[in-house]
């Protein structure tokens, strides 16, 4: 994964800094140790390389055996790895390991839950880039495991002209003209809309996505109808578990979901450490 060293280093010296005071303490010479890493509740599973990553950062000579695998489904008291090495260093990386390993779990089991809703539907849940600033590869890596789809990256890899673009713009028709003068062939455009008006706007500008912002169920259904399969149809804003199979059934092709990211709770899992 492009730019997990960075994650790792980064992380690493917000904790460790100038150096762990309380194990340089404690510890007066150089002892091994094993330890094992143990799910507390139910999850799904996603980041154990990761974990593996910051240990290895530490110490190549760390031994690292996981016995899951991502996107598999985890129970309370599973022990999900074991790891072997000097005690110092285990106890330096096993923070940032179960911060990195618990917000991944969170997302990916969000995420299936999410998808467990939409099921028998054709919708596709997809994330957005409500993200925790610098861990966004890492999240949306964690979608996937959960079986959710990625919008785009970030600003770079995707046209998505939303109300305030279109406001600058002068209007839905210029700013898709505008867009489509400007990037390559291969790109698609999304266009935001709030209302009927704009979504046939949108659809005569030849916008590839439309995007149907906070609409009602039935105006949802409406602008389905309007579209007709000429551009992927994406739903976003006021979706939670509770909404969002209603959404689905409303024919939309796309359900973006920023609480996948934004609102995962950390899963419950601990690192026990046992003397050599």
């Amino acid at each position: 994964m492009i730019g997990l060293d960075r994650i790792i280093e980064n992380a690493l010296l917000e904790d460790i800094h100038t150096g762990d005071i309380t194990t340089m303490a404690v510890i007066a010479e150089k002892r091994t140790a094993g330890a094992k890493i143990l799910a507390k509740e139910s999850m799904v599973l996603a980041g154990i390389a990761v974990v593996g990553k910051v240990f290895h950062y530490l110490d190549h000579g760390i031994g690292f055996n996981p016995y899951f695998a991502d996107g598999e489904s985890l129970k309370p008291g599973d022990v999900i790895a074991d790891i072997h090495g000097e005690s110092a260093l285990l106890l330096q990386g096993e923070r940032v390991a179960l911060n990195l390993l618990q917000r991944m779990c969170g997302v990916a089991t969000l995420t299936a839950e999410y998808v467990q809703a939409v099921k028998g539907t054709k919708a596709r849940v997809v994330d957005t880039r409500k993200t925790t600033p610098g861990l966004r590869q890492l999240e949306k890596y964690a979608v996937r495991v959960g079986g959710g789809t990625n919008h785009r990256t970030g600003l770079y890899d995707g046209v998505l002209i939303k109300e305030n673009h279109i406001a600058a713009a002068g209007g839905i028709s210029i700013a898709v003209q505008r867009a489509m003068a400007f990037i390559p062939h291969t790109m698609k455009i999304e266009v935001e809309t709030e209302n009927l008006a704009q979504v046939k706007e949108a659809l005569a500008a030849g916008a590839d996505i439309i995007m149907l912002d906070n609409m009602d169920l039935q105006t949802m259904r409406d602008a389905v109808g309007l579209i007709a399969g000429k551009a992927l149809v994406e739903a976003s804003g006021g979706v939670n578990l509770k909404t969002i199979r209603a959404i689905a059934e409303t024919g939309v092709d796309i359900i973006s979901v920023g609480a996948l990211t934004h609102s995962a709770r950390a899963m419950d899992i601990s690192m026990l450490l046992e003397e050599a």
